[in-house]
Order: C-alpha cells, then sequence, then structure tokens
C-alpha cells in the first residue's frame, strides 16, 4: 500500500532511526501502539508533523495492518522508505488523492467558468481563463489552472491550488493548505492554516515602459523559490494574501 510519513529532519520518529530505500519489519501492527504507521491522505501527516519542521517520504506499508478511524493513518508490520517528497508534492499528492477517489467529482474547462465540489472528499477543477473553483467538503481538493483563477477549499484537511498567472487560492480551514504555484499567484488562509508560495522570475520580453510583452507565457518565467508559512495570526495575517517577491514574503491586493 502507497502511503506518507513524516519524520524529525535526522529521519527519525518517536526515537527509531529510519533510512530511505530502507525496508523494516517488526512483529505486531497496533495502531498507536505498535508497528510503523503512515498515512494514505498525504496532508494527514500534518497532524503528526509539524510542516514547518519536518521532512515527508512516499512508503509502502505491507503485512498485518491495523487502522483508526479518525483519519486515514495505518498502522503496518513492514515499511519500505521510498523518496522524500517536498510540500508542494505533497499537496499535488492529495489532489490525485482525492481525484483518484471522489464520490463528486466537478470540472470546468469553459473560459470564466465555475466548478464547485460539496459532497466528502469532493474533487473541484476550473482550468479555464478566470476560472472558479471551490471545494467545501471534509478531504476537497480544489484546483485552478487557468490565468486569474480563482481557488477555494473550505473543509477539514483541504487542499487549494492556484498554478495560472495571478491566480489567488485559499483555504478556511486550520488544517487546509493553499498553494500559490503559479506566476504571481497569491495565496491566503485563515488562522493555523499552511501557505506555499512560489517565487518567479519574468525572463522574457518587455517593452519599451518596462511592461512584460508575454506574461501568459509559461516560457517567460522561471521558478526562483518557494516558501512554506504558517498563518499564525501575528507575523502572517489571517484571511490576508500572500505573494512571495524576491524571496520574501509580502502582503498582496486583494
Amino acid at each position: 500500500m502507497k502511503a506518507f510519513k513524516g519524520f524529525n529532519k535526522d529521519l527519525t520518529c518517536r526515537g527509531f532511526q529510519y533510512e530511505e530505500g530502507k525496508e523494516f519489519h517488526t512483529e505486531k501492527a497496533d495502531c498507536c501502539n505498535e508497528g510503523f504507521h503512515a498515512c494514505e491522505y498525504p496532508l494527514d501527516c500534518f497532524g503528526y508533523y509539524n510542516p514547518a519542521e519536518s521532512v515527508f517520504h512516499e512508503v509502502e506499508l505491507s503485512g498485518d495492518m491495523d487502522r483508526e478511524n479518525s483519519d486515514t493513518k495505518v498502522c503496518a508490520t513492514d515499511i519500505k522508505i521510498g523518496a522524500r517528497i517536498s510540500i508542494a508534492g505533497l499537496v499535488k499528492a492529495a489532489i490525485d488523492f482525492t481525484m483518484s477517489r471522489v464520490n463528486k467529482e466537478a470540472k470546468s474547462y469553459e473560459e470564466h467558468g465555475a466548478s464547485s465540489a460539496t459532497g466528502y472528499r469532493g474533487a473541484s477543477s476550473a482550468t479555464g481563463y478566470r476560472g472558479a473553483s471551490s471545494a467545501t467538503g471534509d478531504y476537497g481538493a480544489s484546483s485552478a489552472t487557468g490565468d486569474y483563477g480563482a481557488s477555494s477549499a473550505t473543509g477539514n484537511c483541504g487542499a487549494s491550488s492556484a498554478t495560472g498567472y495571478r491566480g489567488a487560492s485559499s483555504v478556511s480551514d486550520p488544517t487546509g493548505v493553499a498553494v500559490a504555484w503559479g506566476h504571481e499567484a497569491k495565496a491566503k488562509g485563515c488562522l493555523g492554516a499552511h501557505l506555499i508560495l512560489s517565487d518567479w522570475r519574468y525572463i522574457g520580453e518587455k517593452w519599451s515602459d518596462g511592461d512584460y510583452k508575454t506574461p501568459y507565457d509559461v516560457e517567460s518565467w522561471e521558478l526562483a523559490g518557494a516558501k512554506m508559512i504558517q498563518v499564525d495570526g501575528e507575523k502572517i495575517k489571517a484571511d490576508t494574501y500572500y505573494r512571495c517577491v524576491d524571496g520574501e514574503v509580502v502582503e498582496a491586493d486583494e
């Protein structure tokens, strides 16, 4: 079974030393007591390991297994530690996870199209210019990939992603993650939520007045870096959009 696991930065968990690429075995799987633990839903890892202080890996679980009902945590007698995965990778995996298990799925490919999914593990996707995507159920995944697109996830453990030019991503649950991965994209969240902000550098042609000639062309941009922040109510305010510019987190206009 494919799953995801959080570790301390030295790849330890509860005092046990793991190693990438290695397999480990124990005699009994008893959730929360004994065995190797991981989560099927990637963002459930954040409930056990602070994203800002941890590393995350894909893992393979096998052998005897045990579960608990509070989330997707699974305990197994055998585990293989796979490759390290970034926070952005976890969010993409969360969206893929939801898309593959949806009870209700909504999509819009039209310009100015609107897409909404309200059920448990609903998946919503808007890919058109100025498209709007919203997922309101628990474990919902919302994605807006068009330029100026807006994405919102309001349920528990929701994932919101805006990858188009000047896209806007938001979450309103403290377990949620908002990703702004497009050129000049922005993200906001409620208190406790995590934001992932990308920093892009324009490398395309400009007009004589300095304006961008080809801002909608993906080839005109290169990734300069990324930041992950948590909305703490002090340095990072709740319900306020942020961007990453020249390596610095700055407030963005509504």
